[in-house]
């Protein structure tokens, strides 16, 4: 909604500027950085989407804003940074699961991704990670988006995930005869084969490199606990990904897996539902940041609903065998201070449940302030997008989300948002290209 200008003792003037400007103001926003809130801020935003400049109202003064400006108000609410959720597979329904998928054309996926991208930006996620997605559905979403031919989050998107013949990521639900004998795209069995598929992948837009150094939950024929890479050929995927500037992800639920993808270099650990005292130990000894990035919500949906979305009872098995010591060990990596940040695997459950992940990370021993830098402060930092995304701070985008109550007693707040705003816009208002009234 529109700010009334107010009539009051003391005026806040607005700077004069070349052009028509945009401002937010609200109760409050949180600096994640220090963990505190700034009071009655008026956050200018310029034509690129990033604020220019962030300013207080005093006791009793008033905002004035100038002929064509535009103000955006949340009154009695408190703003927090976009949220940064750093595992999404958009492309990928959780309510279609095992051979239920082969029911379904090709171009399905590509088609559900769009509500789903929407849907996660009406939660408040502003930026996302797809961490792989066929037919580079993620590279063309982000297109999509940015040319406002849809709604959603700024997306980092990895192509193709890359692994090993026969891994988690090459699919076995079907026979030879249907599956064919040609490599699938991402698939090397040598550090220059893999070191190729880096390469191609980023040729065609991969802005991540995703890896599967273990088995997985939802493949047929891997165990999560199973290496499935060595440590030069991870390695080789890693040194490339840096190489042309780009992070490397890797899928790792087992504790040698985990080990092999730290000493590799690799820059963030998917799941890490299995890791030992030493994994823990090596991720906090590297010279190299790396991050944990545990999905520890996922299985109540799964667990509830895997029957009926087509899971297959092998699936069921080993994801109720890797929940709990997923949880267990996500509060012993955090204790011991391994760099956390906010993943939520969506895809295998729905959107609507992403934000509870919230008040599960903090049942596993986080602060709620952690819990939120989990999905800012530190996601921007694995991400490399320090200037771009994470906080709310001059020079980054004014990605927001604005909540009523106390987001730093109660983090369940975070389910129920009352505002986001993207690039200084709210969402709410947004209209996709097509659609936009024309003159």
């Amino acid at each position: 909604m529109r700010l009334a200008i107010l009539a009051a003792a003391a005026a806040f003037v607005l700077p004069q500027a070349a052009h028509a400007d945009t401002y937010i103001t609200a109760e409050r926003y949180l600096d994640v950085e220090a963990g505190r809130y700034v009071d009655n801020p008026v956050i200018r935003v310029g034509e690129d989407g990033r604020i220019v400049s962030i300013d207080r109202l005093e006791e009793g003064e008033a905002l004035t804003a100038r002929a064509g400006d535009t103000v955006w108000t949340y009154p009695g609410k408190t703003l927090l940074p976009g949220l940064i959720d750093m595992h999404v597979h958009f492309a990928a329904p959780a309510d279609i699961r095992g051979y239920r998928r082969y029911q379904k054309t090709d171009s399905f996926w590509a088609v559900t991704s769009v509500p789903t991208a929407q849907a996660m930006l009406e939660l408040g996620f502003t930026t996302v990670r797809m961490v792989g997605s066929r037919d580079r559905i993620g590279v063309g979403l982000k297109q999509a988006i940015e040319d406002g031919y849809v709604i959603g989050p700024r997306i980092v998107p990895a192509g193709y995930s890359l692994g090993a013949t026969g891994g988690h990521c090459d699919s076995s639900f079907l026979p030879p005869s249907l599956a064919g004998d040609e490599k699938a795209e991402g698939i090397g069995d040598t550090p220059d084969e893999l070191k190729f598929q880096v390469r191609h992948q980023r040729k065609y837009g991969a802005e991540v490199i995703k890896v599967c150094a273990t088995g997985g939950v939802f493949s047929l024929n891997t165990e999560p606990g199973q290496p499935q890479l060595s440590v030069e050929e991870l390695k080789a995927i890693a040194d490339e990904a840096h190489q042309w500037g780009l992070q490397a992800a890797a899928h790792a639920h087992g504790a040698e897996g985990i080990k092999r993808a730290i000493a590799a270099g690799i820059d963030t650990i998917e799941h890490a539902s299995l890791v030992d005292a030493e994994g823990i130990r090596m991720a906090v000894e590297r010279d190299r940041p790396v991050w944990f990035s545990m999905d520890i919500r996922n299985t109540d949906y799964t667990q509830a609903m895997g029957t009926s979305t087509g899971t297959l009872p092998e699936n069921l098995r080993k994801d109720r065998e890797i929940a709990q010591a997923q949880r267990d060990n996500f509060r012993a990596a955090h204790e011991a201070g391994v760099g956390m940040v906010f993943g939520s695997d969506v895809g295998v459950m729905p959107p609507n449940w992403v934000p509870g992940q919230f008040a599960v990370m903090v049942d596993y021993g986080m602060t709620p302030l952690e819990a939120i830098r989990a999905a800012t402060w530190n996601a921007a930092q694995a991400l490399g997008r320090e200037d771009d995304v994470g906080a709310i701070a001059v020079g980054r985008y004014a990605d927001m989300v604005a909540v009523a109550g106390d987001p730093l007693v109660d983090v369940t707040v975070l389910e129920a948002v009352e505002g986001v705003i993207k690039g200084g816009e709210p969402v709410d208002r947004m209209v996709p290209w097509a659609l936009e009234p024309k003159d």
